[in-house]
């Protein structure tokens, strides 16, 4: 079955959910040009995601995704912080940044009754997950709603896992893929393949539709998808250009320069597997540095470092998430850039 039939859309498109880097404009526009706009609400507070999702409510009778991650909220390690610290003790010298006076906190929540509570009046058609599902409990709260439940995969074992605990449809997430890495069952980096290689074996192994993610930034790269069997494509770094998205100036600057052809996975800035492009911070600390501590807790002693920087105009300690095919990064609208991704003309 195609995305199309089963979400009620027009293209075979879901537009990825982008958190820090958009917010209910970019959903929007993709939905009214007849894909599935994403609301990333992982790092949203309550009343922010209500008022995101109210927003699209209003703007669009168009289906439309909200995502949430579900990751198990780690024990903070006071040891492993003060290591961390350390290690960045030069850079915070560097700007003049006192490490007493940064606070902890996780930057990321994972989806919890409080915000079932927040979007259950909303009912949203569709519901994503990255890194697993959420508790049985939640999910039947989810499902109450009517909404389609999607999450992502990056081995076959791991959609098997996803039909068997009730997902709707699976996203195949390839190796190439920016952002952060959905694998949940382990954290063997070994075991991620690309999208062209992961997707047959995904499609084959389920029964469930399978939608393609990774790599995929243009009409070309939607049909080679289809054709290997994908219901449709999840297409996020292709956006982040757009007028839509909230992505920083930095940012910006980096996904059009030379330096968008090197992405690496990378721990430093969320202390999880996540593709961007590699910058000072990556090449002096090592990408995948042991020291930094558990997700989401690594992101609490960066931030000042990245404020600072990004001050002076300078992505050196930026999380630069991107994927390995930047060049379908345009500077249109999003509902054009949909439309072109689907192999349509603009109307």
């Amino acid at each position: 079955m195609s995305i199309t039939a089963l979400f009620g859309i027009d293209l075979p498109i879901i537009q990825a959910p982008m958190a820090g880097v958009q917010g209910s404009a970019l959903a929007i526009a993709v939905s009214r040009a007849g894909g599935l706009g994403s609301l990333p609400g992982a790092m949203l507070t309550a009343d922010t995601l209500a008022r995101e999702i109210a927003a699209i409510r209003t703007a669009t009778d168009r289906p439309f995704n909200v995502n949430f991650f579900c990751h198990t909220p780690p024990v903070p390690d006071a040891e492993r912080e003060a290591a961390w610290r350390a290690a960045l003790l030069p850079y915070y010298r560097e700007f003049g940044i006192d490490p007493q006076g940064i606070s902890s906190g996780p930057g990321r929540s994972p989806f919890s009754a409080e915000l079932a509570d927040t979007v259950a009046p909303f009912r949203p058609p569709v519901v994503s997950f990255h890194f697993g599902l959420p508790a049985p409990a939640l999910l039947a709260r989810v499902k109450s709603w009517g909404a389609r439940v999607l999450s992502s995969a990056t081995t076959v074992e791991e959609a098997l896992w996803l039909e068997a605990h009730g997902a709707d449809a699976i996203i195949a997430q390839g190796l190439e893929a920016g952002g952060h890495r959905g694998l949940f069952l382990n954290d063997d980096l070994s075991t991620q393949t690309g999208t062209f290689a992961l997707l047959p074996r995904i499609v084959s192994a389920v029964r469930i539709p399978v939608i393609a993610a990774g790599g995929i930034a243009d009409a070309t790269g939607v049909a080679a998808a289809l054709a290997l069997g994908a219901a449709g494509v999840q297409v996020g770094t292709a956006y982040m250009l757009c007028p839509e998205a909230t992505t920083s100036p930095v940012h910006r600057a980096a996904l059009q320069s030379p330096d968008a052809g090197h992405t690496a996975l990378t721990r430093l800035f969320t202390g999880r597997p996540a593709r961007g492009i590699v910058n000072r911070f990556m090449r002096e600390l090592g990408p995948l540095n042991p020291l930094a501590p558990a997700f989401p807790l690594a992101t609490a002693a960066v931030a000042p470092l990245r404020a600072a920087a990004e001050s002076q105009g300078n992505a050196d300690f930026s999380p630069l998430w991107c994927g390995q095919n930047p060049l379908g990064c345009r500077n249109i609208g999003a509902g054009e850039l949909t439309l072109a991704l689907a192999g349509k003309a603009q109307a």
